[in-house]
């Protein structure tokens, strides 16, 4: 017997929806309607059918009618935020959903999804609390839980995270999300052993996830099991031959062993199945600098490619700058970086930030950093405003960038991870460069120019970049005295009646050709020996069986993990020679060899970022030790070896020849990299304000010949 009251046909259309007859209730509702045309539950109840059945413009119409009919009902208000969230107007479903929750405090589900949003738009901190007031609500609802330890985490808060991820756990022990997500938050914690079981927990329960796989491989590539990390990422593969993020992570390991040819393979491979995937892209971009065969012109072709692919569309996001046109106004400076950490561009940017003008200069720092430490703190204490975007999209980014009125928008990783150049390509900001990463290209046509020196881009290459070049008149970066006093002893080939080569620079410089070049040098140099540091396992036993094919016995060569710091000034002051790998030579490590008195030897490359050492040995007037070939560079190393007594002079000079040398003037970089930045600004003013004159470029010290 159909039903004969308002209230029955109410009852009975909320019965069909529960149990998913939405046709069923539809027609009960429409009934109520054409009899009650004012009938405010059934206005709402027809609203969230139709929402159901995918109308969601006229779902949100009859909510509002209900709602104009009865205001105070939380359901209504919770139901329209749940739609607006559908239809992407983000700010109105949070304000209806905290209207939901004004309404009726303890309404959980309201507190839940305000989280959820909240989180979507990167408003982390409100989301927070909302997701806490959702678990003193519903404390044994694990979802919950697990959403507010993944607020927690876009928060930079792992601590919390971490909390939150065991409490749902405690709820649920076998919800693969809460132990992957523990799994990560462990592991940005350095927690590596229980990062570990956490992947193995949740691959114990779910053994084909493919994302528990994956990471897996990272967290044991942390813990410098290379093998371990190649089976999960091949086995993941196996799952899932076209698994983007395996194909990534495989290319990056192999590459971090030196093996640029494969690692090219497995980013090719990732490309050709998934041809958006702008980090796969970007990272057989940076591999190709480590490849003998590439030069500055075939680079910047293929960085063109990326940006054609990946961000050209962006232009049409490029807004008008309001930014105030006075040439010699006090200017914003914003720097991007995924790196302000324990990091080669974390080291290599701090010397300049703490030396910064801030009567001219206000500096703003826009952090990507997966996780944080002591040198993130002492960056952070450089800058006026500081700003975490991990997690945040990119539009989220370009707008706070925006918001902030930042002059001129510095990038610090180009291609390398963490990178946000989809950033760059919205153009936030009036005037934007790159800088200090590596000394290459984006490729990006929004980014107008690039730092560099005379002795990374000579005359001739400014073709290579899409950037327009800017060369500091002395050095592209400074180093930062991280190893004290600690004394210089003579070289250990006078104690120890043999030389011993050596570098400690990333495995993944250490190419074949490389590896040929090192072992004819010991060939020639008679009971000498090598220093390398790499990985254990099948890789290092590959480098002693090519060593050895090459005619160098196994006990002549010594493979190094990575070491704490002290261990790794000792392992320095056992070196006699640095030998610069190549293409891609050391920087950071060049250094801090050199500031511990060990000769470098390094060959002058195809690239900017091939001719690293021979900036640096220019500026310390060491020119002599810059070879023009292969040949050169192993009558060099050899020359050295065999002239203990130059060597001994050498080993104590060094240290004060690098006090004295733009390397470490940090007051002088700041100076000539502010000079650069009014520069670009004078030229950006006169382009928006012709009126104003500009003033000639600031003159540059001219560097000495190489």
């Amino acid at each position: 017997m159909p039903p004969t009251t308002v209230p029955q046909a109410l009852q009975a259309a909320a019965q069909r929806q529960q149990q998913g007859q939405l046709f069923e209730a539809e027609a009960i509702y429409r009934q109520i309607l054409a009899g009650e045309p004012a009938q405010p539950q059934a206005l709402h109840g027809l609203g969230v059918v139709l929402f159901g059945l995918g109308q969601k413009d006229a779902a949100l119409r009859l909510i509002d009618q209900a709602i104009g009919l009865k205001a105070d009902e939380a359901s209504y208000h919770y139901n329209r935020g749940m739609v607006l969230a559908n239809l992407a107007r983000a700010e109105e479903a949070i304000a209806a959903l905290r209207r939901a929750l004004a309404l009726q405090p303890d309404f959980s589900p309201a507190a839940y999804n305000l989280g959820q949003m909240l989180r979507g738009c990167g408003r982390f901190g409100e989301a927070i609390d909302a997701f806490r007031l959702a678990v003193r609500l519903q404390p044994d609802r694990a979802e919950t839980w697990l959403s507010l330890g993944i607020a927690c985490g876009m928060n930079g808060d792992a601590a919390q995270a971490i909390a939150a991820y065991r409490r749902a756990l405690a709820l649920q022990p076998d919800n693969v999300q809460a132990l992957y997500n523990l799994g990560n938050a462990l592991y940005l914690q350095n927690d590596l052993d229980e990062s570990i079981a956490c992947f193995r927990r949740a691959l114990a329960v779910r053994p084909d996830c493919i994302e528990a796989i994956n990471n897996l491989g990272v967290a044991l590539k942390a813990r410098q099991d290379v093998d371990g990390s190649i089976d999960c990422y091949r086995r993941a593969l196996a799952h899932r031959g076209d698994d983007p993020e395996a194909l990534n992570n495989l290319g990056v390991t192999l590459f971090n062993l030196g093996q640029i040819d494969e690692a090219l393979a497995q980013f090719d491979r990732a490309i050709l199945h998934h041809p958006e995937n702008k980090t796969a892209h970007s990272n057989r971009l940076y591999t190709l600098h480590f490849h003998p065969d590439w030069d500055g012109l075939a680079l910047r072709r293929e960085h063109e490619q990326w940006y054609d692919r990946h961000a050209r569309d962006l232009a049409r996001e490029i807004p008008q700058h309001g930014n105030d046109p006075d040439p010699d106004r006090p200017l914003r400076i914003g720097y991007v970086s995924g790196d302000f950490r324990s990091h080669p561009v974390g080291l290599a940017i701090l010397p300049l930030l703490e030396h910064h003008d801030h009567r001219q200069f206000q500096i703003v720092c826009f952090s990507n950093n997966p996780s944080d430490d002591e040198v993130t703190r002492s960056i952070a204490a450089c800058a006026d405003q500081w700003h975490r975007i991990a997690g945040w999209s990119d539009s989220q980014v370009a707008r706070q960038v925006a918001q902030c009125q930042i002059d001129i928008l510095v990038d610090l990783s180009l291609h390398m991870a963490h990178n946000r150049l989809l950033v760059f390509a919205r153009r936030p900001a009036p005037v934007q460069l790159t800088y200090l990463g590596y000394p290459g290209t984006t490729g990006l046509a929004a980014i107008d120019y690039r730092l560099s020196d005379p002795y990374l881009d000579p005359p001739g290459t400014d073709d290579c970049y899409t950037e327009t070049t800017i060369r500091l008149p002395r050095t592209y970066i400074c180093w930062k005295d991280k190893c004290g006093d600690r004394p210089i002893g003579p070289p250990p080939a006078l104690a120890r009646g043999h030389v011993t080569f050596g570098s400690l620079n990333s495995f993944c410089k250490v190419t074949p050709a490389v590896l040929a070049t090192w072992a004819k040098l010991l060939c020639q140099v008679k009971d000498s020996r090598l220093v390398l540091r790499g990985p254990a396992g099948r890789t290092a036993q590959a480098v002693l069986e090519t060593l050895g094919r090459l005619g160098v016995a196994p006990e002549r060569v010594e493979l190094v993990e990575r070491l704490p710091w002290e261990q790794y000034l000792d392992l320095l002051g056992r070196l006699d020679i640095a030998l610069d790998p190549f293409p891609y030579p050391g920087h950071t490590t060049s250094l801090d060899a050199l500031w511990m008195g060990v000769a470098l030897v390094t060959l002058r490359g195809r690239t900017a970022v091939g001719r690293g050492g021979v900036s640096i040995l220019s500026n310390l007037g060491l020119a002599h030790c810059i070879a023009r070939d292969p040949d050169e560079y192993l009558d060099i190393a050899k020359d050295l070896s065999r002239d203990l007594p130059r060597l001994v002079e050498m080993r104590a000079g060094l240290r004060e020849r690098m006090r004295n040398s733009p390397l470490t003037d940090a007051a002088g970089l700041a100076r000539d990299v502010e000079a650069a930045y009014r520069d670009v600004w004078k030229r950006w003013c006169h382009k928006h304000d012709p009126a104003r004159s500009v003033d000639p470029p600031v003159p540059r010290r001219q560097a000495p010949d190489a």
